[in-house]
């Protein structure tokens, strides 16, 4: 029936027929006779913005997830219209839209396929409750279709038949139908008929995505206030989608290499006795580590900004000791500040006006650690100055290298909910708002705060943040956990699936409480859970503390070496690690990479869980039960090299692999040049003066790149820094590898011994620049030989 006007379906009100269209450059204006207004800018030839008024004007444009430095332009847009629609062809795509209700169609520019069609297309609901629109998209679900993304999620990784809500939430110690927890990221990549497209709803409020859950044949995703405001991404490639996505939000500038280290943590480390206890029994078991973090313990009364007297008197001397032990502290701070007038930072807050108020008045106040609290409001930027502007002592004084910021959903005890009332008023960067609004990206606005507060007084060294409520676009300044897992079978497994989301959601340095958080693991469970996080880009253990220890020893001695074997691996893989690293700041592609992203035209792929490739050449499968002997697997295409047998396999096949206690599944592509550092107790201990390269032969060819700096600082934003890309070229009785160099960094090593693996054929002659030379003069010994890091081409000969 008609109502006002507006067209409305069971509540419903919908679109009706547009009545005027403009165009400006790249952004397109369809009006409607019901007072809707659809803006359909053109950022990319693949990347689309529809964003929807309901009353005739838009509000201030504002985003928190957007990174201003973001790619833009198009090759070619074109608008035409017919009797029934517009169509808006760029080199990419065709997207119809449709006179009669604005309904809009997707299609791939070269074969006319449908990628992306509307169902009922916006709609929305008046709430009075609330104020404003609940704002609604439904999307027609094509044969097939798979779904993957929405960051944190505990369940499986295809998110097809689920329905799931955004809302930062503290979980602890959540399962894997948990929802919502920590963190609210709205973005999901769908793929059908070997063609994958993404769709980021950049929405604040509480959303909401339902993917063929309540109608099979339907997607559709909605939020209780603001715009419906969202991208679309074209692939056709899954990979393409994700980096377009991370392109748009942004990636992290490199971290100081020792965060891609092993870390120690627990609720608490305390007094300074036991924190040095823990970590010279790291030095004495020689077990690596760069780093130790200290809980909410290390506070006066768990006050910000504080130190324990009695606990730590001189945490000045301390945190140099530990430095000059190899170790890099790092403290947590939470957003909650005690009510308390003695206290400075509270006492400055107060007399600032800088934290949250309620909507009448009086300022928001809520128990957390230290008590009743008050909380600053960060999305005020003189707020976030002035909280950066408090990490002058830790940082600088001290010398603190890290800071964990938790507790920051914003999470609140002892109120329904567990966080601030929708009534809490935040400035929003000059768009005023309630806590509905800013409820989401609180978290990341706090971890901002932190990061510039940490990039000033750490400089010239970069800055380390870890936090645990996060927004679409927070990877720019900080990594992440996955929060207050359980020291159970089942959480491996949601560990797994959560890194490889967040990775797919643009935020991959990210890692689990390895071992978990609650409760206390076994020694199998822990060993297995220190080989999956080993391969993680964050990799930490962390431990409620109140059930015992949970330090790499804490079990028997064969743990400890499985454990302490694991964490050497780490540490010789650190140059590869680092190189993924770069290749994910600069090129936005993801450290880990799900099966579907790495094969999507495999459809085994599509549900599978357990797999996925860390860097670009790297398979891990962790085994995930108890008792385990080894597990079946699927090997995704092409050949791969068992990486503790050698052995050659060839994907496209689901196998059994064993994998003994001290062993886990690992696989290395064909063709892969892998870079290795010798074993250091820490980051920096040794002066690497030769730099292993794995090279696994392959018929045929394999590209790879190692990527090295300063490893701190910002010199490589000069050009110091050094790129190597490899080109390996292999038949059955010729190697020839390549190298083409980039950057002005001279790295201290000056040789390469190079492992030659899989050689289908005994070495008789090895040119070096096109000059043959003498076995024994590169140390050729069982398929291993020693050359200048200067060489820039290589042949093996059989």
């Amino acid at each position: 029936m008609i109502l006002n006007t507006q067209l409305e379906y069971k509540g419903n009100l919908f679109p009706t027929n547009i009545k005027s269209y403009s165009k400006e450059v790249d952004v397109l204006h369809f009006s409607t006779a019901n007072n809707v207004i659809l803006e359909l800018t053109v950022l990319r030839d693949s990347i689309l913005r529809f964003r929807y008024t309901t009353v005739g004007k838009f509000d201030n444009d504002f985003s928190y997830a957007i990174d201003d430095e973001s790619t833009r332009g198009y090759n070619h847009l074109e608008i035409e219209e017919d009797e029934e629609k517009y169509i808006i062809t760029t080199a990419k795509l065709i997207c119809n839209i449709f006179k009669s209700d604005l309904r809009k169609s997707i299609y791939d520019v070269k074969d006319g396929s449908v990628i992306c069609e509307d169902e009922l297309g916006f709609h929305w609901e008046e709430s009075y409750e609330l104020g404003g629109d609940i704002v609604k998209m439904s999307k027609t679900a094509q044969n097939g279709e798979s779904y993957y993304g929405l960051g944190d999620k505990p369940q499986h990784l295809n998110l097809k038949g689920r329905r799931f809500e955004n809302w930062a939430t503290d979980s602890y110690a959540f399962g894997k139908d948990t929802d919502p927890i920590y963190k609210a990221i709205p973005f999901y990549t769908g793929i059908h008929h070997n063609k994958a497209y993404g769709i980021f709803f950049d929405n604040t409020f509480r959303t909401y995505f339902d993917f063929c859950h309540e109608r099979r044949n339907v997607t559709s995703f909605w939020a209780q206030g603001g715009e419906m405001n969202y991208y679309f991404f074209y692939g056709p490639k899954m990979q393409d989608v994700v980096t377009a996505y991370t392109d748009l939000t942004g990636t992290p500038e490199l971290p100081p290499l020792w965060a891609l280290g092993y870390h120690q943590c627990k609720w608490s480390y305390y007094p300074e006795s036991n924190v040095k206890e823990i970590t010279q029994k790291f030095r004495d078991l020689k077990i690596p580590c760069d780093a130790i973090y200290l809980d909410i313990d290390y506070m006066e009364g768990f006050r910000c900004f504080t130190w324990s007297k009695d606990h730590f008197p001189d945490p000045k001397r301390m945190v140099k000791e530990l430095a000059d032990d190899g170790f890099k502290t790092v403290v947590i701070i939470d957003p909650g500040i005690k009510i308390d007038n003695e206290y400075s930072v509270f006492k400055e807050g107060l007399d600032k006006d800088y934290f949250c108020k309620r909507a009448d008045g009086p300022y928001m106040k809520g128990k957390v650690w230290p008590g009743e609290c008050y909380f600053p409001d960060f999305t005020r930027p003189e707020v976030r100055e002035w909280w950066a502007g408090l990490f002058k002592e830790l940082i600088e004084d001290i010398g603190v290298k890290g800071v964990w910021n938790d507790m920051n959903e914003p999470a609140v005890m002892d109120v329904p909910g567990k966080t601030f009332p929708n009534d809490v008023r935040h400035d929003y960067d000059g768009n005023p708002c309630s806590h509905q609004k800013a409820h989401n990206i609180y978290g990341m606005q706090m971890a901002r705060a932190t990061y510039h507060g940490l990039k000033r007084y750490n400089y010239p060294k970069r800055p380390f943040v870890i936090t645990r409520s996060a927004y679409a676009g927070t990877q720019r300044y900080t990594s992440t956990w996955m929060g207050d897992n359980v020291a159970t079978w089942e959480h491996l497994q949601i560990a797994n699936i959560q890194a490889q989301r967040l990775a797919l959601s643009g935020f991959s340095f990210a890692g689990s409480d390895i071992g978990g958080f609650a409760e206390q693991p076994n020694g199998e469970l822990y060993a297995r859970w220190i080989q999956l996080g080993a391969f993680h880009p964050f990799c930490r253990t962390h431990s409620s503390g109140d059930h015992g220890d949970q330090e790499p020893w804490a079990f028997d001695d064969e743990i400890t070496n499985v454990v302490r074997k694991f964490i050497e691996i780490r540490y010789q893989l650190l140059p590869y690690l680092y190189t993924s690293f770069y290749q994910y700041s600069q090129n936005k592609v993801p450290m880990l990479k799900s099966l579907v992203l790495f094969d999507q035209e495999d459809h085994q792929t599509h549900y599978r869980t357990d797999e996925f490739i860390c860097g670009e050449q790297i398979l891990i499968c962790p085994i995930n039960e108890p008792n385990a002997k080894g597990r079946r697997m699927y090997i995704p295409k092409g050949i791969w090299y068992n990486f503790w047998t050698k052995e050659i396999m060839t994907g496209g096949i689901e196998t059994w692999v064993d994998a003994d206690l001290d062993s886990m599944p690992i696989f290395i592509k064909a063709g892969a040049i892998i870079p290795k550092y010798p074993i250091q107790q820490y980051v920096g201990e040794k002066n690497i003066d030769q730099l292993t390269l794995d090279v696994y032969h392959k018929d045929g060819k394999e590209d790879s790149e190692l990527y090295e700096d300063a490893n701190d600082g910002y010199d490589y934003k000069k050009r110091r820094y050094s790129l190597k890309k490899f080109n390996l070229a292999g038949t059955k009785n010729k190697l020839i590898v390549r190298i083409h160099k980039r950057g002005k960094f001279i790295t201290s090593y000056d040789t390469f011994k190079i492992n030659l693996i899989g050689l289908p054929f005994k070495v008789k002659t090895i040119k070096v620049d096109n000059e043959y030379v003498e076995l024994k003069d590169v140390q050729f010994k069982n398929n291993s030989l020693v050359v200048s890091k200067e060489f820039t081409n290589l042949q093996i000969k059989g």
